[in-house]
């Protein structure tokens, strides 16, 4: 069974206008799928998209309507078989601080609705419409879904509860939506990322001294990951017709420490 073909495709990238999330798009247009940059920021998604040939669409991820907006600007340009699900943020703090306070709930809540509630809303609106198109294959494949977690998912640091919950949220739902959506020859996937080198260290050489501080963590190599080594992963798991209800760390083999 060779590869599947994304050639004449649509493909939906949340999170698309910088970091994994530009990369992979650039590797999907490069493989002949017309991508739809799906991010808030406006200036960068619309260059991206710009550069790619395909769309920048304006997206919260938890709201409905903008995934519905998403869907149909991507089934436009032709069958969606595609979603890589890479918009999320983070946040720093702990259960109770140094005074004994406890975190601001709404802080906890924003994080785990932006990546776990986020990821799902896209990827059921995303399900929903390759659903409809027709199979690619004699197995009957529609389409692919890459959802991205986190090592924090498993070895969570000092401060990282609420991200952590809400990236391990998105792997305790990966075979479940696997086997959910089966039926209709969708696959879906979570990538892991460890110490990836994306917009969040910031810029200049104090951030490019914590970089390389952060990665001699790292097992081997002894850097942090770049966008385009995650991407190759997410081309892997979206192309390769047999991977499916998995979750893959992709992180140098780090193995995080509590702080």
């Amino acid at each position: 069974m060779p590869r599947m073909n994304l050639e004449g495709s649509s493909s939906i990238i949340t999170g698309g206008a910088s970091g994994i999330g530009e990369a992979s798009a650039r590797q999907l247009a490069a493989a002949g799928s017309r991508v739809v940059i799906a991010d808030l920021n406006e200036e960068k998604g619309s260059a991206v998209a710009s550069e790619l040939g395909g769309l920048f669409v304006k997206c919260d991820v938890t709201s409905e309507e903008d995934a519905n907006a998403a869907v149909v600007a991507a089934s436009e340009m032709g069958p969606l078989r595609a979603l890589v699900n890479s918009a999320g943020i983070g946040w720093a703090s702990r259960t109770i601080d140094r005074n004994n306070v406890p975190m601001d709930l709404s802080k906890f809540q924003m994080v785990v609705n932006i990546n776990l509630v986020g990821s799902f809303n896209m990827l059921s609106k995303s399900a929903a419409a390759m659903a409809q198109t027709e199979a690619v294959d004699a197995d009957g494949s529609k389409g692919a879904i890459v959802n991205m977690a986190s090592a924090a998912a498993f070895d969570g640091q000092i401060g990282q509860c609420a991200y952590s919950a809400s990236k391990g949220g998105v792997v305790g739902m990966t075979l479940p939506i696997a086997r959910d959506l089966s039926a209709a020859g969708i696959r879906v996937n979570t990538v892991a990322p460890g110490l990836i080198d994306t917009p969040i260290y910031g810029e200049g050489e104090a951030s490019e001294q914590f970089k390389a501080h952060l990665g001699q963590s790292v097992l081997f190599p002894k850097r942090l990951g770049s966008g385009e080594e995650l991407a190759f992963m997410v081309m892997d798991l979206i192309t390769n017709p047999y991977m499916n209800g998995e979750t893959i760390r992709v992180d140098g083999g780090i193995r995080m420490p509590p702080k």
